[in-house]
């Protein structure tokens, strides 16, 4: 169990070394949400009303409602980020290294995934507290309810952020990829809309976003910011986050990689 620790202490401390080096990083990851926050829910406050739905006891304004998709859009950029910084890490060898350690594949990904999990945790704290300035309250409670489900949700972002990595031989096919993915995963959600408005335009959609894992990531935030525990977003949550990181432990196989460079 020291191996272990050892090894997810150092792993937590390189990942946050990185992060606290890349300040432009931090900045970009707090301008993306506030800019939504501030223009984007101010020009459709007045088109787009929310009536009386779960978590919520009265009409409440837009901004309030997408701040918990806001939440998740910061994990989900944090957690491709991460991505692509493992992508950087198997060109230049260094995953490569790391794997063939003799701790536990699954150890080294899952240590891996914590470290950037941490990122976005403090990330998304300090985006609530400047939400706050903004005039958007939230039950005092609610900013130490939603940490767990912050944790919960950014590691199953995070897992789908290795999978999609596993998949990757170059890192300028990274770009691409992550517009294929990041922005229908963030559209077709409840981030921007609930669900009942989405299907009066359109029952289809709808649907879509109903088998979106991005979708119940945002809801067990935005119940967990009101004290609340949404028991089905808990469990797909819970449910993509193992499918996920099972797959990413495949994805990174070391032997598999191997036959994968001798196909070329």
């Amino acid at each position: 169990m020291k191996a272990w620790l050892t090894a997810l202490l150092a792993i937590i401390t390189r990942e946050n070394l990185r992060f606290v080096r890349q300040r432009g990083r931090f900045l970009a990851a707090l301008v993306r949400p506030l800019v939504w926050l501030i223009v984007f829910a101010a020009g459709f406050r007045a088109a787009l009303g929310v009536s009386i739905i779960p978590p919520y006891q009265t009409y409440i304004t837009y901004e309030v409602y997408i701040l918990p998709g806001l939440c998740g859009m910061i994990q989900l950029f944090n957690g491709m980020q991460s991505s692509l910084s493992l992508v950087y890490d198997q060109e230049m060898g260094s995953m490569r290294l790391l794997l063939t350690s003799p701790l536990p594949r699954w150890w080294l990904l899952f240590s891996k995934l914590l470290a950037g999990v941490i990122v976005s945790i403090v990330q998304v704290m300090v985006f609530l507290g400047l939400a706050a300035l903004t005039g958007i309250d939230l039950p005092p409670l609610g900013y130490l309810a939603v940490l767990p489900a912050l944790l919960l949700s950014g590691l199953m972002l995070g897992a789908f952020g290795l999978v999609i990595s596993s998949t990757i031989r170059q890192l300028e096919n990274f770009a691409g990829v992550m517009n294929f993915v990041i922005f229908p995963m963030f559209f077709l959600s409840s981030a921007l809309y609930p669900l009942w408005k989405m299907a009066e335009s359109s029952p289809l959609l709808r649907d879509i976003c109903a088998y979106n894992p991005f979708t119940y990531a945002v809801e067990l935030i935005r119940f967990a910011l009101y004290g609340q525990l949404n028991l089905e977003a808990l469990a797909w949550v819970s449910a993509c986050f193992v499918v996920f990181m099972l797959a990413a432990v495949w994805g990174y196989d070391p032997a598999r990689a191997m036959l994968r460079a001798r196909g070329r």
